[in-house]
């Protein structure tokens, strides 16, 4: 969707779709969003995406933080959810395709998300893939424009719904800690990776996750339905992405049930909380850094058994510990 920061509305490949269905049945422009309305929750009124991206200067809860202004005077901004990024339009947008076999494709754009006496950061990105196979892979490069050192957040917001998500779902993930973001979402911890049918009344729930990764600093999540048979796996950098945030919101279907695999370069509280825990990377002037996933879509049971089994030696013998309470701010 070139319009809302190069997001993905949904994949298909056979019987298998990585989307869900949202309230919110268009596209919508980012002339019609508001983002600073219901205290900050705007970009609500335009979630539908499968993938959409949260940032750039900053993404997660709303709220306020402080920046320095053009002075140098320390002054009050008010954030507003997931950040700026999803609702920039793209201002280069272009399709290749390979001469020669296996003919691949790549669909690349570039969003700027810039402002005068402020940030000014470029996300170039790229989704490619081999026709007729059941894998792709999504390669963005962030770049600081600015003359000076520059903060910033980047948190891939992965969206599931049905076939993949259903009663007896499961999230599979080599972990070393899970910590519920709330003391409502704490009391569930001991069941965070399985999910339930559509219930009236759900109030979410979400997990901030520290991934296991193998020599090479790659490490692998996979969401399957219940019978095992069908599955969603992505494979990412530790030291590119090294927080995962599990999002569960499996209330109506009218309301909107799915669930969210959200890799990043930390979590989604305020940005000022973040900060204060060593989450908020910074580029300097010229800088540029990469980010890679491959997902994978895995239509029969030794499919998902492969994943499981590459998983499950990631996380060898040791369990995740299980946070009881968030994480103290």
């Amino acid at each position: 969707v070139p319009t809302r920061g190069m997001s993905i509305l949904s994949v298909q490949c056979g019987d298998v779709r990585l989307g869900w269905d949202s309230p919110i049945k268009e596209i919508v422009h980012p002339a019609f969003m508001n983002l600073p309305s219901r205290g900050g929750l705007g970009w609500l009124e335009g979630f539908n995406e499968w993938l959409v991206r949260c940032g750039l200067e900053s993404c997660g809860a709303p709220g306020t933080d402080t920046f320095l202004n053009e002075s140098g005077a320390e002054n009050t901004m008010n954030l507003t959810l997931h950040g700026k990024i999803g609702n920039i339009p793209a201002s280069e947008v272009e399709i290749s395709v390979d001469n020669t076999p296996p003919y691949e494709i790549r669909i690349r754009g570039v969003v700027n998300e810039r402002v005068f006496f402020g940030p000014q950061l470029e996300l170039q990105t790229e989704i490619s893939l081999v026709p007729g196979e059941n894998s792709f892979r999504i390669t963005d490069n962030i770049t600081n424009r600015g003359a000076q050192t520059q903060e910033f957040q980047l948190l891939y917001h992965i969206n599931f719904g049905a076939p993949l998500l259903g009663d007896g779902s499961t999230f599979v993930a080599p972990l070393q800690r899970v910590t519920p973001i709330s003391d409502h979402a704490a009391k569930s911890v001991a069941r965070f990776s399985k999910y339930e049918a559509p219930t009236l009344g759900f109030a979410e729930q979400v997990y901030c996750m520290h991934p296991k990764s193998d020599a090479e600093d790659r490490t692998l999540a996979m969401l399957q339905n219940s019978n095992a048979d069908r599955a969603v796996s992505m494979q990412f950098s530790t030291q590119e992405l090294p927080f995962f945030t599990l999002w569960k919101n499996t209330g109506a279907e009218s309301d909107g049930y799915v669930t969210g695999l959200e890799p990043g370069t930390g979590f989604p509280h305020n940005r000022q909380i973040e900060r204060e825990m060593n989450r908020v990377p910074k580029l300097a002037a010229g800088e540029t850094r990469q980010f890679t996933i491959d997902f994978g879509i895995h239509a029969d049971e030794n499919a998902v058994k492969e994943v499981a089994s590459r998983i499950a030696k990631l996380q060898g013998k040791t369990k995740p510990v299980l946070d009881k309470k968030p994480e103290a701010h």
